[in-house]
């Protein structure tokens, strides 16, 4: 049995304004921070094998919080960075043009309808998601694991272990930064749970927020 545990980065600077962050990057706020630890500490009794973590510096700052003092390895991939938003990235609301109104109405509502003109579409994300998800699962078995990612990507694996369709991805619960994931991975069908591929993944828990100050 895999024990997979899943987190979103912890807030940032861009986040608190409210700016799109895709593959760019912004800093972590103290509250961010303060919940990265906290997640830290919550999975203390966990014996985490090897953290996964994008390759963007808000969720690798966010990885070695939550290791803190523990030996464990951090292996940083590209393909578990945010949607790639293009032109959008480091906007605020309202930077937007008209132009951009109609793809933000898309990306926010109808997210299988979405198009991009210099990123990725859901459909894009979901695919180099599915790889990089069937190679963790592949490197590792019977232990713990954590990823350490962003909003859509959480979205999207959960979406995938869920078997949840691309236009349903943003139905709740929501992804604040540091919430918790967890979910057991085996090779072996069993009754109630949801094939996945080459494997069977039952969800325990999703967005859970338990450790974070109020």
């Amino acid at each position: 049995m895999l024990n997979l545990y899943i987190t979103r980065h912890g807030e940032t600077e861009w986040n608190v304004e409210g700016r799109m962050q895709g593959w760019k990057n912004s800093g972590l706020t103290l509250k961010g921070i303060e919940n990265a630890k906290a997640l830290g500490k919550r999975l203390e009794s966990v014996d985490i094998r090897v953290i996964y973590s994008s390759s963007s510096q808000r969720a690798v700052h966010t990885a070695e919080l939550i290791r803190g003092n523990r030996k464990i390895d951090i292996i940083t991939d590209d393909n578990l960075r945010e949607i790639n938003l293009g032109e959008w990235e480091g906007k605020a609301k309202d930077e937007f043009g008209e132009s951009d109104k109609a793809g933000l109405e898309a990306f926010w509502n109808r997210p299988h309808q979405y198009k991009a003109v210099t990123g990725e579409d859901f459909f894009q994300v979901r695919e180099r998601i599915e790889a990089v998800l069937d190679r963790i699962i592949s490197e590792n078995k019977d232990c713990s694991i954590l990823i350490v990612t962003h909003a859509i990507i959480v979205k999207t694996i959960m979406s995938i272990f869920k078997g949840i369709h691309i236009e349903d991805l943003w139905k709740q619960p929501f992804i604040h930064g540091t919430s918790l994931c967890a979910v057991e991975i085996d090779n072996a069908p069993r009754h109630g749970e949801h094939q996945t591929g080459k494997f069977t993944a039952k969800v325990l828990m999703e967005g859970d927020m338990s450790h974070a100050a109020g």
